[in-house]
């Protein structure tokens, strides 16, 4: 069943947008080497009920964190510990706020001090894939469109797109239908309608695209052991285009200041 948003739940989601973008951006200060990603989560989660909203990850399925940190060969779902981010480090971070009961949901990734320049690469190719599948993103188009330019973008450029995660419907709830893979056949799957609201959130490997879960049950990383990146945005079908829910900005101010 996928649930379409009026325009004030949208405003709704827009505002919880806003808080876990400004989040982020606290978090982007933080992101150097010698910091612990345990400190990294307790900012956010700081953050977040400073300004009236609940970490949505906190106790989701009895995940344990406020953020989803995952380091290098980590995919998605990495729990914040003590480990210290070290030169040359990529750190994924997830993140999601619920605000007046709505969710809204977003990912980073950032090169921590100097990374090699095929890293680099892939950094930059998975945040533009992310930006080809929005574009994807219409009333009367096919969640299939979206899956199928990321896959195209991603693939030009010889990395790998994971297949066993994918983005999703989200609202009321965290993860709502429908599911958005980030591979995919043009023209098929779902049907967006106006008042749609997804997550897309590449999830692109430098290596093969296999991946294995570890024995925390959470972290998802790449069997080969390469680094993985991960972009996402929240997305809402309006005025038969697509509107960008949540945020960049505070992060990117943050890493240029």
């Amino acid at each position: 069943m996928v649930y379409y948003k009026t325009e004030e739940e949208i405003a709704i989601i827009k505002a919880s947008a806003q808080i876990l973008g400004k989040a982020h951006g606290e978090v982007a200060k933080m992101v150097k080497p010698g910091v612990r990603t345990i400190d990294l989560d307790r900012r956010a989660e700081e953050f977040i009920r400073d300004h009236q909203g609940k970490p949505s990850f906190k106790g989701y399925n009895s995940f344990p964190a406020s953020l989803c940190i995952s380091v290098n060969e980590a995919v998605v779902h990495g729990i914040p510990n003590n480990y210290e981010l070290r030169d040359g480090d990529i750190v994924s971070i997830d993140c999601g706020v619920f605000y007046q009961g709505f969710h809204s949901d977003s990912a980073y990734t950032y090169a921590v001090g100097e990374v090699s320049e095929e890293v680099q690469t892939l950094l930059r190719v998975t945040k533009e894939s992310l930006y080809v599948g929005i574009e994807q993103v219409a009333s009367g188009a096919r969640i299939g469109d979206i899956g199928y330019a990321i896959q195209q973008y991603v693939e030009k450029h010889r990395f790998s797109v994971v297949r066993e995660l994918v983005g999703h419907g989200l609202g009321k709830d965290l993860h709502e239908s429908p599911e958005v893979p980030n591979f995919g056949k043009r023209g098929r799957g779902a049907k967006m309608h106006e008042g749609l609201v997804i997550a897309i959130e590449p999830m692109v490997n430098l290596g093969r695209r296999n991946v294995l879960t570890q024995r925390d049950g959470w972290t998802i990383v790449t069997a080969d052991k390469k680094p993985s990146a991960h972009y996402e945005h929240t997305v809402a079908v309006r005025n038969g285009g697509y509107e960008i829910l949540t945020t960049f900005e505070y992060i990117e101010q943050n890493l240029a200041s």
